[in-house]
């Protein structure tokens, strides 16, 4: 057990059983001022409290942290994220530079063929050292759950590959990690596109036994909603829930055939009408943007602030990847949906934390200061304040981050 004491804010607080916001709600959260925090044994938390109670003070079997007045929040929910991935792709982002869209840099035969061709010639052991090099980066930045998908692969060997790479990570770090099978993110080299989206349905039954969820890129030049729907109903066979890749590039139809298929998360959404707000509302769908993206690429930041003013949530995810959002910092997330999108501090502390778990299937389990939840917490150093962290957004302000319970 941990009991960690002084602290200046508790932030985040969440009652037992609320497993995502909405509307009005994004704009709420739950605050402790001069608060404890107790950490049980099995690195849940167990409870917490005003340092006015005598529950403050520690049983003398347990460690004792003095948060010297610095804010205790839940981790980072990274619900988007592709850093299963080998070497680098810095030649296109001087191909960005000299004035090539992401469209024309694909069509040329770079971008995820590009990070298809590494990653086959690439080792097994070799992609695991790669890849847990930025879950460890991301953890000291204070992201405590990472979604990670396949997508670079593009053959049955290659997806393979990368998902036992992703059970590898799993397996060896303290964060809570799911694994996505996104073998439709482009169509693989040598392949039509019907041969192909026949060739992901067949590899179906083998990469359920490694993964959470099933995922399209449903996008102009990409997979049409009826490749995704196609994609999506072989994956429900065999217990995948669908998360979808949908209006990055146009406006695609992905949104209303995730929906329709009960996805648990629809992203990017870069490019939306009203008929999409229409879509999601009254459905189990999270909404995830993913400003990083926008930012890397220069295209235009999701409608945040319309989707929660018509009474929907948000989630924000960082979409880490070499091509079009190569950093997994969810604090510099947070400073772009602030400076960007013009959400408050607390309406992008739902949406990278409670919602962003909600995108991942987990916000039962973490996501919120809540009694029973993994203590998944980042402890900044004193004198921070939730406002200060997306507003001086490069200065160091992390203490610790505890992952179930251990810092």
């Amino acid at each position: 057990m941990a009991l960690i004491l002084n602290i200046g804010e508790l932030v985040g607080i969440v009652p037992e059983g609320v497993l995502r916001k909405q509307g009005a709600e994004m704009s709420e959260t739950g605050t402790l001022r001069n608060a404890w925090l107790r950490i049980a044994p099995d690195g849940t938390i167990a409870d917490f409290g005003s340092m006015h109670t005598s529950e403050a003070i520690g049983s003398g079997t347990e460690e004792v942290i003095d948060a010297e007045g610095g804010l205790v929040m839940p981790g980072f929910c990274d619900s988007h994220t592709h850093i299963v991935y080998s070497g680098s792709r810095e030649g296109e982002f001087l191909d960005k530079i000299n004035g090539l869209s992401y469209e024309e840099i694909a069509a040329r035969g770079g971008g995820i063929l590009n990070s298809a061709d590494l990653l086959n010639a690439t080792s097994e052991d070799e992609l695991f050292r790669q890849s847990i090099e930025r879950v460890e980066e991301m953890m000291a930045a204070g992201t405590t759950a990472i979604e990670i998908k396949s997508g670079y692969g593009l053959c049955p060997e290659g997806e393979m590959k990368m998902l036992r790479v992703i059970q590898r990570i799993r397996e060896n770090v303290p964060a809570l990690v799911r694994a996505t099978f996104l073998g439709a993110h482009a169509i693989g080299r040598g392949y039509t596109k019907e041969a192909y989206v026949q060739e992901m349905i067949d590899l179906m039954p083998r990469a359920a036994e490694y993964a959470d969820f099933v995922d399209v890129f449903c996008d102009t030049g990409f997979f049409t909603p009826d490749d995704t729907a196609r994609i999506l109903e072989a994956g429900a066979r065999y217990g995948l829930r669908p998360k979808i890749h949908a209006n990055e590039l146009g406006v695609s139809g992905g949104v209303q055939v995730g929906v329709a298929h009960g996805a648990l998360s629809v992203d990017h959404l870069e490019q939306t009408t009203d008929a999409e707000i229409e879509a999601l509302t009254g459905s189990g769908t999270m909404p995830t943007m993913l400003p990083g993206s926008s930012f890397f690429l220069g295209i235009p930041f999701g409608r945040a602030k319309e989707f929660i003013a018509s009474g929907l949530g948000i989630a924000l995810a960082s979409d880490y990847n070499p091509g079009s959002s190569p950093m997994g910092d969810m604090r510099f997330v947070m400073a772009l949906a602030c400076i960007k999108m013009r959400l408050t501090p607390i309406q992008a502390l739902n949406a990278l934390t409670l919602n962003a778990a909600y995108a991942m299937g987990v916000s039962d389990v973490t996501g919120s200061i809540t009694r029973g939840k993994r203590a998944d917490l980042i402890l900044t150093r004193p004198g921070w304040t939730l406002t200060r962290i997306p507003y001086t957004y490069q200065t160091p302000w992390i203490r610790s981050v505890f992952k179930k319970g251990r810092s």
